[in-house]
């Protein structure tokens, strides 16, 4: 969040500063009150322009951003602050008549309009106070995680919508010598694109170059909780990099979901996916599809790739129960030569080693390198694994260690905040952010 959102709010707020210098024409009380009236409106119209345009999925944007994943995870934190900010707006707005109570009326600090411009802002301020209820709505809804995906889903394609409502609102009622300085240059930018990104997602054209249809070819349940399926993509699916992922969609009404590619581009235009049973529509996944059956990938996306960053660091893999699909694909990677092998300590952390599938894969494919060390964290037994017992081996990296980590976001924030003190200097963590909700 930080490599993008935080600086994008202190530009829009450095322009809403810059702004200030035409002085406002009211007394103190007041100019407080429009002055954060503006300002708050101001960080809640970009930011939600901004989760707009990364709802695009920007493939251009993933080297600097570091994938898809982290685009989300900065679309879904810029919508949850504009939200906040929009809400601090609704509050200020709320307390004009306090304001006026204890140091009488504003006076002619606001500008008079008449005629169509009168009747514009009229319309954009009821639009604006309806929108707002509506947005409050969908973030409770939201952040209230037991309320079904498959009915979100369908409330979040009205999001496009109701930026609109908000974007009109924003427009007519912001300052008019705004748009002859910067902050204006930058709220039409802003709302241009938030508006463009909003027709492209309303008329379902997201992501469309990037889609491929396919078909099944082939179904298999390695484990009572856990789907294997197999699609040829024809020759138009452009291949795809060992822990990138896509989204698919076996159902249209069920929608697309994303899902770690879980096996290395042979050429032959066929990804894997092993799909854990998480909700509605993947619990007892193979008896939902079948051979043959068509089905849309998009993608593919992504930045989980362990060849890319520092090659004299020592790697270090850790993976948690479905998480251990991007390291699946690697090391099917290596096994066809498609990269280098690294030297490795591969951990998997599992529920029950006897008894998931997972366990033998993962030693049938370690078996052929020797340079990468395969250690089974079997939670059943007590063996769970810690940033503590990371480096029992002791061992010393002088060109630091590189941490890979896909798995449940509970261990992973715990051996994150763990590693801050251990016993070797740690140069990277690198996480999967897949709770794109």
């Amino acid at each position: 969040m930080t490599r993008i959102i935080l600086p994008f709010i202190v530009l829009v707020s450095g322009l809403w500063a810059w702004s200030l210098a035409a002085g406002p024409g009211a007394g103190l009380p007041w100019a407080v009150y429009e002055q954060g009236l503006l300002l708050s409106g101001w960080l809640a119209i970009a930011l939600m322009s901004l989760a707009m345009m990364l709802s695009l999925r920007p493939a251009w944007l993933e080297r600097p951003l570091g994938g898809l994943d982290r685009i989300y995870h900065a679309h879904k934190w810029a919508g949850i602050l504009a939200v906040v900010f929009a809400a601090a707006h609704w509050l200020i707005e709320m307390g004009d008549d306090v304001i006026e109570s204890i140091f009488g009326e504003a006076g002619e600090y606001e500008p008079h309009f008449s005629g169509f411009i009168d009747t514009m802002r009229d319309a954009a301020e009821d639009i604006g106070e309806f929108a707002i209820y509506l947005l409050f709505a969908m973030l409770l809804i939201t952040l209230w995680r037991r309320f079904p995906y498959r009915y979100w889903r369908y409330l979040h394609r009205g999001m496009p919508a109701l930026y609109l409502l908000l974007a009109f609102h924003a427009a007519w009622l912001a300052p008019l010598q705004w748009w002859q300085q910067p902050i204006g240059l930058l709220m039409a930018i802003l709302l241009s694109g938030g508006s463009l990104a909003s027709v492209l997602s309303l008329t379902g054209r997201v992501g469309r170059r990037r889609q491929v249809e396919g078909r099944i070819t082939g179904i298999n349940a390695p484990a009572r909780d856990i789907t294997e399926v197999t699609c040829h993509l024809g020759q138009a699916w452009r291949g795809h990099r060992a822990g990138q992922f896509a989204f698919v969609t076996f159902n249209t009404m069920e929608g697309a979901h994303p899902f770690t590619i879980a096996s290395a581009d042979r050429g032959n235009n066929t990804v894997t996916f092993f799909i854990k049973s998480l909700g509605d529509f993947t619990r007892n996944l193979s008896h939902k599809i079948r051979l043959g059956q068509t089905v849309t990938v998009e993608g593919p996306y992504g930045c989980f790739n362990f060849d890319r960053k520092n090659r004299k660091a020592h790697q270090i893999w850790i993976a948690g129960g479905i998480g251990v699909t991007p390291f699946l694909a690697w090391l099917e990677a290596i096994e066809t030569n498609t990269v280098t092998a690294p030297e490795a300590d591969l951990h998997y952390c599992t529920r029950n080693a006897d008894q998931d599938p997972m366990v033998e894969r993962l030693r049938e494919l370690c078996r052929g390198f020797p340079g990468i060390n395969l250690q089974i964290h079997d939670s059943s037994k007590g063996q769970a694994l810690s940033a503590e017992n990371l480096d029992a081996g002791g061992m010393d990296y002088p060109a630091g260690a590189e941490v890979w980590f896909c798995g449940p976001a509970g261990l992973g924030r715990a051996i994150r905040e763990g590693l801050r003190s251990a016993p070797f200097r740690l140069s990277r963590f690198h996480q999967e952010e897949f709770q794109f909700r």
